[in-house]
């Protein structure tokens, strides 16, 4: 069953006329735990209507490359496959989002479709659902409690929002039947079906490359996507690393990461599904806790700061006031280095360890988690203005990383400029947001052996 607080209805009414019930996929690109396939499903046998899934591609994704095109449509191939199975007809379009979920909802009973927390899906499905002529319904199914059930107004820090998530949890943390079944036949009608559907496969890497070309790069990315993938990332995770989660979770040398954060990003996978395979495995609670912690409070609490600032991409909006006062108060502080756009870009400067960070992001998709705290506070010592800083580390983030233009990286960003963090003792440049340096790493970890590995000199 479908918890009530997870579904929003924009009409009262239900269907009057129509063909089909049109689960319009966004941003929950999977079958498995899909909370708004399975209403969209449950709600069509009742109805005795068809059931049609639609899937867009958008060329103009803000900062979207090759490589997120190619990741995403791998796990779309993969869903293509999955419905075709259940005999539930696909269509994939290519084109201006609204335009074209409105002329697949053309003849629609009943549009129904996922939640998305970025100021260009909240727009999208604001501009659908006034023009539809139908029923429409959003369902929030790729975070574990509701956004707005969990907290009305943008939390101060994890230690405001934790008590409140971990209080509801337990009443959306269950399985539901997540797998939906074809109602009755149906072909859909030649206005919408156009184009790839249910008996034409896609090609992942050849539409990828009509969207956006690929570069030059010297080796593949080593993640491909799809839930498949994830459930392989997810299990090794479990069988290998989780048990030692609390202690080495940190260490970028150590390797323990459960890789998850790009298929998090495209809906590959559903958080519920994921939490609930961790807490019922054997591994110490500690270690439990502490990646319930990184999936449940650190992921959710992005998701509010999105959803409750629409400025989150922004530094005059996105860095809270305290932080741009102490940072202004230091803006003519020397910097002992200053670099620009394409020497961070290309790994140019004089840390290994930095160096190694950018190189990873670039070449596999995703960088360490402690690494990436270390490399945006090192873009705002090596950059002219805090400002600067913010749209250098904003855009590097979001070309490179599988799971940029996403909550946990706006988020991950304005963190690096004092959001949900306090002040700290005064220092140049920084004033009294968190500083990290060089000598921390080489303290903690055995940082040389991570620049070994991901240093520029490695590609040779």
């Amino acid at each position: 069953m479908i918890h009530k607080t997870r579904i929003r209805h924009f009409s009262a009414t239900l269907p009057e006329s129509g063909k089909y019930l049109l689960y319009w996929m966004q941003q929950s690109q999977r079958i498995h735990f899909n909370h708004a396939l399975a209403y969209a499903s449950d709600n069509a046998r009742q109805l005795d209507l068809p059931l049609l899934v639609a899937f867009v591609i958008t060329p103009a994704f803000p900062e979207a490359r090759f490589r997120h095109y190619h990741f995403m449509l791998q796990g779309i191939a993969e869903v293509q496959s999955e419905l075709k199975e259940l005999g539930i007809p696909f269509i994939i379009k290519e084109g201006d989002m609204v335009e074209t979920v409105l002329s697949i909802a053309a003849s629609a009973a009943w549009v129904v479709t996922d939640t998305g927390y970025l100021k260009i899906q909240r727009q999208w499905r604001s501009q659908i659902e006034k023009q539809l002529r139908c029923p429409y319904t959003e369902v929030e199914s790729d975070i574990i409690v509701p956004v707005n059930t969990a907290s009305d107004k943008l939390e101060y820090s994890a230690r405001t929002l934790r008590p409140k998530l971990l209080s509801k949890a337990d009443i959306y943390l269950h399985h539901i039947d997540s797998l939906p079944r074809a109602i009755k036949a149906f072909d859909p009608p030649p206005e919408i079906s156009n184009s790839p559907n249910i008996a034409t496969p896609i090609d992942p890497y050849q539409s990828a490359k009509q969207i956006s070309p690929p570069p030059n790069e010297a080796r593949p990315l080593p993640f491909q996507g799809g839930y498949s993938q994830a459930r392989k990332h997810l299990e090794h995770f479990i069988h290998n690393h989780l048990a030692t989660y609390e202690t080495l979770s940190r260490d970028p040398v150590a390797k323990c990461q459960s890789n998850l954060s790009p298929y998090l990003h495209f809906g590959q996978i559903s958080p519920i599904e994921v939490a609930l395979e961790i807490n019922q495995s054997n591994a110490p609670p500690a270690s439990k806790e502490a990646f319930i912690e990184q999936l449940l409070v650190r992921r959710e609490l992005a998701i509010n700061f999105v959803h409750h600032n629409p400025g989150y991409d922004q530094y005059d909006t996105a860095v809270p006031t305290w932080a741009k006062n102490t940072l202004a108060d230091h803006l003519k502080d020397k910097r002992s280095h200053l670099y620009t756009f394409e020497e961070f870009e290309a790994s140019r400067t004089h840390d290994p360890y930095w160096n190694a960070a950018q190189s990873e992001m670039v070449r596999t998709g995703k960088m360490h988690n402690y690494m990436r705290m270390y490399w945006g506070k090192k873009i705002i010592e090596w950059t002219q203005t805090p400002k600067d800083a913010f749209n250098i580390m904003l855009a590097l983030n979001n070309r490179y990383e599988l799971d940029g233009r996403d909550p946990n990286g706006f988020t991950g960003v304005a963190w690096c400029f004092g959001r949900h963090d306090r002040a700290w003792k005064e220092r140049e440049i920084f004033g009294k947001i968190r500083y990290m340096n060089a000598a921390g790493l080489e303290r903690k970890f055995k940082i040389a052996d991570y620049a070994a590995e991901y240093g520029p000199e490695s590609r040779l």
